[in-house]
């Protein structure tokens, strides 16, 4: 399998933690950012949004970093990332969806404004804006989780994935949080995890 896409990506992290979890040997390439070439005739042939990641599994081409999950997950982990029960499954789907719908633009907010921004030209009004709403939509996760050790359950899912990468960069970033016991210890479940250590636990850059 390959993968395109830079490793500082939060969403070809999603992959390469997917891939890891999957146990599927890839390699990958430098692409997107300040590697260029998604604007390239060759990338957008694949991929015709420009955006990373994009991967090659057998001839077949998939894009949009949740689906590539699913896809490793529903591939490669039948039973235990891909639920094969459609209700346990559901539960796993619906954080996937959470993430992109509900939490991502937030996190987009924040992580731009302070890692990605020179100091002099950060909407800190904006930052603080975002850092006390994201307060509010992390603590329904955590809500869920009581009771649980993973969104789906017991059990660590493909579900887990998406939110569990911007989770980390929450707990990572120099900010005031709220004192959310359910998320910090499914947080720290994660950091157990090779592959999550591996991709996701690295610099913010």
């Amino acid at each position: 399998m390959k993968i395109w896409g830079r490793a500082n990506s939060i969403n070809v992290q999603k992959v390469l933690w997917a891939a890891d979890e999957c146990g599927v040997a890839y390699t990958r390439e430098d692409v997107g950012g300040a590697f260029g070439g998604n604007d390239q005739p060759w990338y957008l042939k694949m991929n015709p949004n420009g955006v990373v990641p994009t991967i090659e599994d057998g001839g077949r081409i998939i894009w949009e970093s949740n689906s590539c999950v699913r896809y490793l997950a529903a591939r490669y982990a039948a039973g235990s990332l891909w639920p094969t029960d459609a209700g346990e499954r559901s539960e796993a789907d619906r954080w996937m969806d959470w993430q992109l719908a509900t939490i991502l633009d937030g996190m987009r907010i924040v992580f731009w404004g302070l890692i990605r921004t020179p100091p002099e030209k950060r909407d800190m009004v904006a930052i603080a804006k975002a850092i006390k709403e994201l307060g509010g939509l992390w603590a329904r996760l955590d809500g869920w989780l009581e009771g649980r050790k993973y969104v789906a359950g017991q059990y660590f899912t493909m579900g887990d994935i998406p939110a569990g990468c911007m989770v980390y960069r929450w707990y990572a970033l120099d900010i005031e949080r709220p004192e959310l016991k359910n998320l910090r210890a499914w947080y720290e479940r994660l950091t157990t995890r090779p592959a999550y250590a591996k991709h996701i636990m690295v610099k913010l850059t």
